[in-house]
């Protein structure tokens, strides 16, 4: 699944790097629930394992997309997309 395939399944309307349109996600965020405050929204799903996937879309930031993990000892870890396709940075061991 692509980030677009995510957007339309979620009605989100708003403007992204077509980078990230194409870039490839875990279909688990289609099972999940989405929250939306203002110019920013939270799709989060906890799978069997326990684990709690978010992903926050920020069309305006300079990271638009940020995909965080919590695994069930508490520890997180994740992935901030950058408005370039060049600039990701990790997020582990927080």
């Amino acid at each position: 699944m692509i980030l677009n395939d995510l957007l339309n399944h979620f009605n989100i309307e708003d403007d992204l790097p077509d980078y990230l349109l194409k870039h490839p996600f875990n279909e688990v965020f289609l099972d999940g629930d989405l929250i939306r405050d203002n110019n920013t929204y939270k799709i989060a799903v906890t799978t069997r394992q326990n684990v709690t996937h978010q992903m926050f879309i920020r069309p305006d930031d300079e990271f638009p997309v940020v995909i965080l993990s919590e695994l069930p000892n508490g520890t997180l870890n994740g992935m901030k997309f950058a408005q370039s396709e060049n600039d990701v940075e990790y997020i582990n061991n927080l």
